[in-house]
């Protein structure tokens, strides 16, 4: 990451929109906008959007299965199997 390349101020937004687009997109890197010197806002190309949001999905399957192995909400693999087998062969 090139934080110095990386952080615009509002302004910059503003004044090269078309530019800031066209560097996210060609470059997939996060831009980072400021205003009045604080952080407001992310611009970012829609690929890296959607991988992170796919992430972050996995990550919360992952911690609800953690969670139901932890208050044993579970089913056996036979038992599951032979539930499936039930009610695809009626």
């Amino acid at each position: 990451m090139h934080l110095s390349q990386d952080i615009k101020p509002i302004s910059y937004l503003k004044a090269k929109t078309a530019d800031v687009i066209n560097s996210v997109n060609e470059n997939q890197r996060t831009i980072f906008i400021t205003q009045n010197g604080e952080a407001k806002a992310v611009v970012q190309d829609i690929r890296s959007y959607e991988n992170t949001q796919n992430a972050l999905n996995l990550l919360k399957l992952i911690i609800q299965s953690e969670n139901d192995i932890t208050e044993n909400k579970v089913t056996p693999q036979d038992e599951m199997f032979e539930n499936l087998e039930k009610k695809l062969f009626k």
